[in-house]
């Protein structure tokens, strides 16, 4: 068996860059013939904790422990055939760990999601600290790259020396992700599901919620890792949770997907609207990016470009029964013909057999 060491900044199962990406593939690949050795360098304990104010002691013991076991996989390198990296394979400084593995002569695939190489629109210390000098190293010299936005492709394909990029469209398992199966609530579930890192994405939509509110009896629902007020208006937040995170979408009744038009939101992928479109809720999305290779407006969702466009969209999608209806059955076809699991396994499967077949 060919031998793949997976190197992950977060453990199995947690962070939806992994988990929704290439974590969904692992028992295709291991009928294909890869073994896999998984290496997360945060334990689950720091994972827990990562994002929270406060535990430095514990976040710089866990980052110390991290850096320990890069080490051992230094160490044990010289037993796979492909080293498969996502987003990172240390977090802070220049590129050292990662020319190693350059010169160490392993295939290396770097798998990752925003545009990296582009400054965040989320500041904060931890990204002020790691900068993108690794994301740059890890683009031009891994032997293929992994994508989840098109707009990502000609740059990578440009700056990588292999020229070797794929894009391969977030995806979703549709057994797992099924649709909801009951009517609306009253009053109306307006949601949002994200990540601290997106928060600024949600605040910029903060003034829809409370010109909606003048409207309609709605309760905005967020799905995620922080806490969050809207003062006046009803609202809960849900921490997220894998066992529950299917049964917490099936809470909302309008999916809402804002971005902040930036080099930076072209690299996302738009998987939490595609959350949406699978489990039968439909999506608004801003026109901006990859919502715009699988959402069509008015079709199987609706796109906006300002605050009066999202406070008509929502007003539009609860008055009109028959468009949310339409747009809830072509949201679902649209995610099973081309933005499931089951569609795209193979394109992982291509890559593996055409850097092997190189050596």
């Amino acid at each position: 068996m060919k031998k793949i060491l997976i190197l992950s900044p977060y453990p199995e199962g947690f962070a939806a860059s992994q988990r929704l990406k290439y974590e969904q593939y692992f028992n295709s690949w291991n009928e294909s013939g890869y073994e896999l050795t998984i290496s997360n360098f945060f334990n689950l304990q720091t994972w827990q904790i990562l994002y929270k104010k406060g535990y430095y002691f514990n976040k710089v013991l866990g980052t110390f422990y991290g850096y320990l076991k890069r080490l051992r996989d230094l160490l044990r390198i010289h037993r796979f055939d492909i080293i498969y990296i996502h987003l990172w394979a240390t977090p802070i400084g220049l590129p050292l760990y990662e020319f190693l593995l350059k010169i160490l002569g392993k295939k290396i695939i770097y798998d990752f999601d925003d545009a990296l190489f582009k400054k965040p629109d989320h500041f904060s210390l931890v990204n002020f600290i790691k900068g993108n000098f690794k994301a740059k190293f890890l683009i031009k010299n891994s032997h293929h790259l992994i994508i989840s936005s098109p707009f990502l492709l000609s740059h990578c394909i440009e700056e990588n020396k292999f020229s070797n990029a794929t894009y391969i469209p977030c995806s979703l398992d549709t057994n797992r992700f099924h649709q909801k199966k009951h009517g609306w609530s009253e009053p109306i579930n307006i949601g949002w599901t994200g990540t601290f890192s997106s928060k600024a994405y949600l605040d910029s939509i903060k003034d829809v919620f409370y010109e909606l509110n003048n409207h309609f009896r709605i309760k905005i629902i967020l799905i995620t890792n922080f806490d969050y007020s809207l003062q006046g208006i009803d609202h809960e937040v849900i921490e997220w949770q894998e066992t529950t995170e299917v049964a917490d979408l099936h809470k909302i009744d309008i999916g809402v997907y804002p971005l902040i038009k930036s080099d930076w939101a072209l690299g996302k992928g738009g998987l939490k609207a595609l959350q949406y479109m699978a489990a039968g809720i439909p999506a608004i999305a801003t026109d901006f990016g990859t919502v715009r290779d699988f959402l069509t407006h008015e079709e199987n969702g609706l796109l906006v470009d300002s605050n009066e466009e999202w406070v008509s969209a929502i007003k539009k999608i609860i008055e009109n029964p028959d468009l949310r209806n339409n747009i809830i059955i072509k949201a679902r076809s649209t995610v099973e013909k081309d933005y499931s699991v089951e569609s795209n396994k193979n394109k992982y499967l291509t890559i593996f057999k055409n850097l092997l077949e190189k050596e």
